[in-house]
């Protein structure tokens, strides 16, 4: 005779049924993952809970690649690629995996690299002016390492960088375990020799923690003519366009796009050195993307 079907049942009656009708508790019907709480004040728009089955690529009606390995304009030594090897879901997590390659890696632009990584991004699939951008990060750990969670504009493609904007939610450098940088970058106006007007700032754990020993949530708030920056519940920055250097635009005003990342070396963090371990992963619990109310 055929078992009841207690997948049919609620999730509050599926276990006493089981175990009248004798099916085996690895066949229990998994419930649904509710939906998160949005902060107060704030109605979740986007998401991304990385709850898909172990091994799979991450969700393409959500993110695309970057692919290549030509420095990036920071002289970084990884090739992006689109495997499984350098971006999967696993536990719950999207994991971005940066590798040291056992033999020179070719590029899909033909560059050579020893290390492959993954950037993953919302261009073209998803993009917002204004809201609560964040996320729940473990990063990675080690000099060399470079990872970021942050923002473009979506004119990118026809008015260039910096014009476009460019908002860093959070970046490490590994040979600063214990601080993030929030910041803010845009065209320079007149009198910048960069030819970029920046804001930044930075938060720093306590003596003797790193951020790559627990996930962490990275946050902005952004809303006309101001970005707050957040740690776990600590706002430790506001950027405002009344502080932004005179004769500078203020260009935080349109739709950005997301990009999660894992960069190896670089101007900024340096080479990867003798005490790098690989692979180094990091691991993203989500994404969520809110409008306030």
């Amino acid at each position: 005779m055929a078992l009841p079907r207690c997948s049919a049942l609620s999730t509050t009656t599926v276990l006493a049924c089981c175990l009248s009708c004798g099916c085996s508790a690895d066949r229990l019907p998994i419930p649904p993952v509710p939906p998160p709480l949005p902060p107060a004040g704030w109605t979740l728009v986007w998401s991304d809970e990385f709850n898909g089955p172990d091994g799979a690529a991450p969700d393409l009606a959500k993110w695309t690649y970057d692919t290549g390995g030509k420095g990036w304009g920071n002289s970084e030594l990884e090739c992006y690629t689109n495997r499984l090897q350098n971006a999967q879901i696993k536990g719950g997590n999207l994991v971005i995996t940066a590798q040291q390659e056992s033999v020179a890696f070719v590029c899909s632009d033909g560059s050579t690299n020893n290390y492959t990584s993954a950037r993953l991004k919302t261009q073209g699939l998803f993009s917002q002016a204004y809201g609560r951008f964040e996320t729940r990060i473990k990063i990675p750990a080690g000099q060399g390492m470079w990872p970021a969670f942050w923002m473009l504009g979506n004119n990118i493609t026809t008015a260039g960088w910096p014009t476009c904007g460019e908002i860093d939610i959070m970046e490490n450098i590994g040979k600063e375990p214990g601080t993030v940088h929030g910041s803010l970058h845009g065209p320079g106006g007149p009198g910048t020799t960069s030819g970029t007007s920046d804001a930044t700032s930075i938060f720093t754990l306590p003596a003797g923690q790193a951020f790559a020993d627990d996930f962490h949530l990275f946050a902005v708030e952004w809303e006309p003519g101001v970005v707050r920056f957040y740690v776990d519940s600590n706002l430790y920055a506001t950027f405002s366009e009344s502080q932004w250097p005179a004769g500078s635009t203020w260009v935080f005003d349109h739709p950005f796009f997301i990009i999660l990342n894992v960069a190896v070396g670089g101007n900024w963090p340096g080479s990867p050195d003798s005490t790098t371990v690989f692979p180094q992963p990091m691991l993203v619990d989500y994404v969520r993307v809110y409008t306030k109310h």
